[in-house]
């Protein structure tokens, strides 16, 4: 008997099932190794700056919310540390010093180098000079006269000086004079004070201990010293009672306090390793769903966007590390939900607001969550009318009222909610003030946002509702170019325009990025516009005068590949130049094929296809459309009823259908049904019949 079992799918595939679970396939956009590499830095950056405290640092500081109520166990005093470190402070002058052996030696073997080039610049007869040793007329003549053996009697005297000197402390800041008196008292058995022996050792132990030392501090006796100093003055005690509350869940905990809970060991010091492993594999799952959110929303995300909001997230975490108990949710949550809304989609804001409430710090209040609360309700706003501004004005506004909506909700929670229900919060102020400021602290970061935005489009190749707008301008260069040099092309953009338009709204896809992208869609006939039929004048048509059918077909494939040229030269951003290549797709060039057959029945198809890729997206499937039933509507006689431009452009869909022109592009035969009608509709406002008026010879008559 055969046991069978069901074979459980990996997680790569679970993975890859629920991305493409919309029908048809949704094509992936895929990353490189280095993307990969470079977001998964970044998550683990954002782990580790999660999770690190719970390894580096005690779970407790002043400064910290606390997490729960502390009550004494017994009676204590216990020492103010504060205090004491400030009596530390106070007594830092008073250090004890020892002699140093080391520099000790290295003294003595400069006193000793002084005495031999002595030695040496009397035997050469002073014809060199003796470095900072200035020699009188009658030190030198002492030298010359002085015997050997008495010369030896001299130096002893010299190096005991300079032992006894050394060993009561050679100090860096002593006067030179100070130190010739010094060195003077200990070779007085050398004569005279004025005797030239007598001078010269001077001069020599001046010289080898001037603006040195041979003293260093001792921390043992230099601490007991301290220790009986703040002794005699006395140490600061806490008093503690039995049964007294330390802590109080909800505030932050003092430099007192934090004594306190010390000394009862109820702080801990120790690594938190599996707390820390739960922190660190949190915050990076994370940041895997939140690209996972992402890449579900658009297939075709560049990695560039994904680095962007996970840099986003790591900034966040260092500024809740850094400001603690005082970081403002509402400060640090509304302009990145603002950017990302902008920049790339609402739910990938809502996703980013979502991951970082994961990893916000645990040791909340009542007060703090409902901040938090109140950041996220004001944060999903934020996220769902960014994406629909369509001007930086309209987003200006949401930098005015947002945050003074937030500033409404927690004037109304604290001051009514709270206090009705005789609920008793001390660590966040109910101030009025406190609360304009901050609403005006966050308008000002919105307003700097908005001001940053332009930058970061560039930089990640974002591209935001304004950013759309101001490119579907028709006075930009480049679209008043098409106008001026290619009328007819651009009558026929305008057209298609159109019919893109209505089949976006239709099924919901994005109107501004259709309209856009159709506007740029044709720009690289501006390389010769006469060999486009919509711009030919007088019947001159220049494919029938080559007659060559693999040039024409050549003309054709260049309006791709010189739009290409012509969106990177002018900075169109990638989703509009996508169009370019797009709305052909892999389309057959029937006409110049079926003419190369005649001449040469072996002629390849392949040769007469554009280049490609097909549509990857539902907007540039719709633009495909759009081009390719465009002529067949225009082509319409004025008797045509709406049921022969319905059966016209079905014809035309489902010969793109058949090529495999739309299997990327994620529309679904409903949507294609309601982009139909949406064409329809359009030609039917196009061709509407005005009224005949009469000649003007008639009226005359």
């Amino acid at each position: 008997m055969n046991n069978s079992f069901t074979k459980l799918p990996g997680l790569k595939k679970i993975w890859r099932i629920w991305l493409g679970s919309q029908s048809p396939r949704r094509p992936i956009l895929r990353w490189s190794s280095t993307d990969k590499l470079g977001l998964l830095m970044v998550c683990l950056l954002v782990a580790i700056f999660s999770s690190y405290k719970l390894l580096a640092v005690p779970d407790l500081k002043p400064g910290d919310i606390a997490p729960f109520n502390e009550i004494a166990p017994i009676d204590a005093a216990v020492t103010d540390t504060q205090a004491l470190q400030e009596k530390r402070k106070g007594l830092i002058e008073n250090f004890v010093q020892i002699t140093d052996k080391k520099q000790t030696e290295n003294l003595e073997k400069i006193v000793l180098k002084q005495i031999n080039r002595l030695r040496t610049a009397k035997e050469r007869n002073f014809s060199e000079g003796i470095n900072k040793i200035k020699l009188t007329t009658l030190e030198k003549d002492w030298l010359i006269k002085t015997n050997d053996n008495d010369l030896q009697i001299w130096e002893k005297e010299i190096k005991k000086a300079s032992k006894r000197m050394l060993s009561q402390g050679i100090i860096k800041t002593l006067a030179l004079d100070q130190l010739n008196e010094a060195a003077s008292l200990q070779l007085i058995d050398l004569g005279e004070r004025n005797s030239p022996n007598r001078t010269l050792g001077i001069k020599i132990l001046s010289n080898s201990f001037y603006q040195k030392s041979n003293l260093k501090v001792d921390t043992d006796r230099t601490n007991k010293l301290l220790e009986n100093l703040i002794l005699k003055e006395g140490i600061n005690k806490i008093q503690v009672k039995k049964g007294s509350l330390i802590i109080k869940k909800g505030q932050p905990i003092s430099s007192q306090q934090f004594d306190v809970l010390e000394y009862f060991n109820k702080v801990n010091r120790s690594p938190r390793p599996l707390k820390w492993l739960v922190t660190f594999m949190e915050s990076l799952g994370a940041c895997g769903l939140l690209l996972m959110i992402m890449r579900r929303e658009k297939p075709r995300l560049q990695a560039r966007h994904g680095l962007l909001s996970l840099t986003l997230l790591l900034v966040i975490q260092l500024t809740k590390n850094w400001l603690g108990p005082l970081a403002s949710p509402l400060q640090l949550i509304l302009p990145p939900a603002l950017l990302l809304s902008q920049g790339i989609g609402t739910v990938t804001s809502l996703a980013w607001m979502a991951t970082a409430s994961l990893i916000w710090p645990s040791s909340l209040n009542g007060l703090d969550e409902v901040r938090l609360i109140i950041a996220y309700i004001a944060g999903s706003f934020v996220a769902f009318l960014g994406r629909r501004m369509r001007s930086r004005a309209q987003v200006l506004q949401i930098a005015v009222f947002i945050p003074f909506g937030a500033l409404l909700g927690q004037w109304f929670i604290f001051k009514q909610v709270i206090k009705t229900e005789s609920l008793k919060f001390n660590n966040l102020s109910f101030d009025p003030n406190s609360l304009f400021n901050e609403a005006l602290i966050i308008s000002a970061m919105l307003m700097i946002t908005i001001l940053i935005i332009p930058i970061l489009e560039n930089t990640f190749g974002l591209l935001t509702r304004a950013r759309l707008m101001e490119l579907a301008d028709q006075e930009r260069p480049l679209l008043r170019r098409l106008s001026r040099e290619a009328p007819g092309t651009f009558e026929h953009t305008l057209t298609i325009l159109s019919l893109a338009e209505e089949g976006a709204r239709v099924i919901g896809a994005d109107v501004d990025l259709t309209r856009t992208g159709a506007l740029y869609h044709d720009v690289g006939k501006l390389h010769a516009p006469n060999w486009f039929i919509e711009n030919q004048q007088d019947g001159i048509n220049p494919h029938e005068e080559i007659k060559d059918p693999y040039k024409s077909a050549d003309i054709l494939q260049a309006h791709v590949d010189e739009g290409l040229k012509l969106a990177r030269r002018y900075r169109l951003p990638s989703p509009i130049a996508d169009f370019i290549p797009e709305h052909q797709g892999t389309l057959k060039m029937g006409y110049f094929f079926h003419k190369a057959l005649e001449s040469d029945p072996s002629a390849s198809e392949k040769r007469f296809r554009y280049k490609g890729p097909i549509p990857h997206s539902k907007e540039t499937g719709i633009l495909m459309l759009a081009d390719g039933c465009e002529a067949a509507l225009r082509a319409l006689d004025a008797s045509s009823s709406d049921s022969d431009a319905c059966k016209t452009v079905r014809k035309i869909i489902q010969s793109r259908q058949l090529d495999g022109q739309l299997k990327e592009s994620s529309l679904t035969r409903a949507e294609i049904e309601l982009i139909l009608r949406a064409f329809v509709t359009v030609w039917r406002r196009m061709r509407h019949r005005r009224l005949k008026y009469p000649s003007f010879n008639s009226l005359k008559n």
